[in-house]
């Protein structure tokens, strides 16, 4: 029998998971769905329908820039403030939907322009997400039509049928495409999407539905595309490419109900509006729909769960010695907790050595 010492001795090099990041926070854990890749996942059956309701023809809009519109900023903005930002008391348009507060939002927030009215804040000292949809600002309080908020150091999801600040009842902030992560050269996670119909239903991890629209023929919220394969990149400037290749890796998450293929960042001055212009390029028939059910452990969290340790595309030995090591010593099991237990068990290594033998990966209690 393999010893415990030799065990350890065979350490291999398993690669991190990527992760966005905030000040000095994670943007959700490695194992959110909004940072599990989606390029090796199945085409959902109905990708065709799918992408035809919102539009082959249609292009793609990012809609998010620099300078203003109409008088208004171009995306969805939010600040970052320290743990000793006054928290201010909401009333709520839809008070039994919406997290209580007080939030933590200073009065003088830029708000998004339009009907929506984001208001978004991020304390980077305790990891908090604050978001307020339909925001107004008082003498000492706020008034909004919903908001929740959100523990960046957690996977949890809102109650089943809650709104959020979001249609989709999801948070906004981690599906924004910022510029300090494209000057970065890779964004690390999913990006929001609105498409102008969605149905009277919702998938996970979306929990919230806003349309009556009882056809199967257009997306649910929560559903996922991903950028074809295929697509050349190669030709499009560099700060567009970094784009593109996340739209490939880890695809577009619909959130709202808007304009079709419209795809949400933060404002920021240095955005070259010309280049993000060469996204309209980019056309409906270049995307498709993806079936993410696989990664679902339980539908109350936004844990994904894979079988592939290093995401490289293949389950082998590499991954059944991570969940090994992982086992023996004690580490957090991440992607590899497929029962979602919270911790490393023979359960998950069985798991993973069935898929490595060619079988399923079974992912759930």
């Amino acid at each position: 029998m393999t010893s415990r010492a030799c065990l350890f001795g065979v350490v291999l090099a398993i690669a991190a998971n990527a992760q966005p990041t905030i000040g000095n926070c994670n943007v959700f854990p490695a194992n959110s769905v909004w940072n599990a890749p989606v390029d090796t996942l199945p085409v959902a059956a109905n990708s065709l329908t799918l992408t035809t309701s919102v539009g082959l023809s249609k292009t793609m809009h990012a809609d998010f820039g620099s300078g203003l519109y109409q008088g208004a900023i171009i995306g969805i903005p939010f600040v970052t403030v320290a743990g000793t930002q006054t928290k201010y008391p909401v009333s709520f348009d839809i008070a039994d939907e919406s997290d209580v507060g007080p939030y933590a939002i200073p009065l003088n927030t830029t708000l998004e322009g339009g009907s929506d009215r984001h208001a978004i804040a991020v304390d980077t000292d305790n990891c908090i997400l604050y978001e307020l949809w339909a925001a107004s600002p008082g003498s000492n309080n706020w008034t909004a039509g919903s908001g929740a908020i959100f523990d960046l150091k957690s996977n949890a999801l809102r109650t089943d049928g809650f709104t959020s600040a979001d249609a989709a009842g999801l948070p906004i902030f981690p599906g924004l495409v910022r510029y300090d992560e494209v000057a970065s050269g890779q964004i690390q996670h999913a990006i929001r999407l609105t498409v102008p119909n969605t149905q009277k239903a919702y998938q996970w991890p979306a929990r919230h539905y806003a349309s009556n629209n009882t056809s199967t023929s257009v997306p649910a919220m929560g559903q996922r595309f991903r950028l074809r394969s295929n697509f050349d990149v190669s030709t499009y400037p560099s700060d567009v490419q970094v784009i593109l290749r996340a739209l490939q890796k880890y695809g577009l998450i619909v959130a709202d109900n808007g304009s079709a293929w419209y795809i949400s960042g933060a404002p920021d001055s240095r955005w070259d509006n010309s280049h993000l212009s060469m996204l309209s390029k980019v056309l409906g028939s270049d995307l498709e729909a993806v079936d993410d059910s696989v990664f679902m452990v339980r539908s109350s969290t936004g844990q994904a769960a894979t079988c592939d340790s290093n995401d490289d595309g293949v389950v082998n030995a590499t991954d059944v010695q991570a969940a090994l090591n992982r086992i023996l010593t004690g580490g957090s099991c991440g992607l590899l907790d497929l029962d979602g237990n919270g911790a490393c068990s023979v359960v998950d290594l069985q798991r993973v050595i069935n898929k490595s033998a060619g079988g399923p990966c079974k992912v759930g209690p």
